[in-house]
């Protein structure tokens, strides 16, 4: 049993007019865009609507979770929408920032401190954050693909300016670690 049953997630493939939103998300302009006003909506939204909508869900398809983390700086939640995408039952989250120059601040809030919070829909869950390794990224930007068309087009323009980070997210233990399971 892995997070995405303990938050109940479930993803179906885009249709038509999702994956034509997919494209205009994927272009240089459309990420441009979306990196600098989508999270300002997502918010709010997923909290009007009890954790049922976001605004890529809607125009793309895209599986959107909650992800809360401590702030490597401030040590303040703070609370982004990323893309779930399926992975062994757990998710993984990829640091594209939609393919522009810098890495998104939630990276470094998970660096200095893994756990986290998930929302999916009205469920929350806390979570580990492992960084994937070398040897799993190539099937990590496999799963991502079949979530969101517009990821091996981010690959290829991120590839020569910076790393992308990918964490995957675990179920955090239920018991202290002193204390016998």
């Amino acid at each position: 049993m892995g997070l995405q049953d303990d938050l109940g997630f479930s993803f179906s493939p885009p249709n038509a007019a999702q994956r034509g939103m997919q494209y205009v998300g994927a272009s240089p302009a459309g990420a441009w865009v979306f990196q600098r006003t989508l999270y300002r909506v997502d918010r709010p939204l997923h909290r009007w609507s009890e954790g049922k909508l976001t605004v890529p869900g809607l125009l793309t398809g895209l599986p959107v979770i909650m992800l809360t983390t401590t702030g490597a700086k401030s040590g303040e939640p703070r609370t982004m929408p990323v893309a779930g995408i399926p992975y062994d039952g757990n998710f993984v989250i990829l640091g594209t920032n939609f393919a522009q120059a810098k890495t998104p601040g939630w990276v470094f809030n998970l660096t200095k401190n893994p756990h986290a919070t998930v929302a999916w829909r009205s469920q929350s869950a806390a979570v580990l954050a492992r960084a994937v390794t070398p040897d799993e990224m190539d099937a990590v930007w496999d799963a991502s693909a079949v979530v969101y068309s517009g990821f091996p087009k981010y690959r290829s323009r991120i590839a020569d300016s910076r790393d992308v980070h990918a964490f995957i997210l675990e179920p955090a233990a239920t018991t202290a670690p002193d204390e016998p399971i």
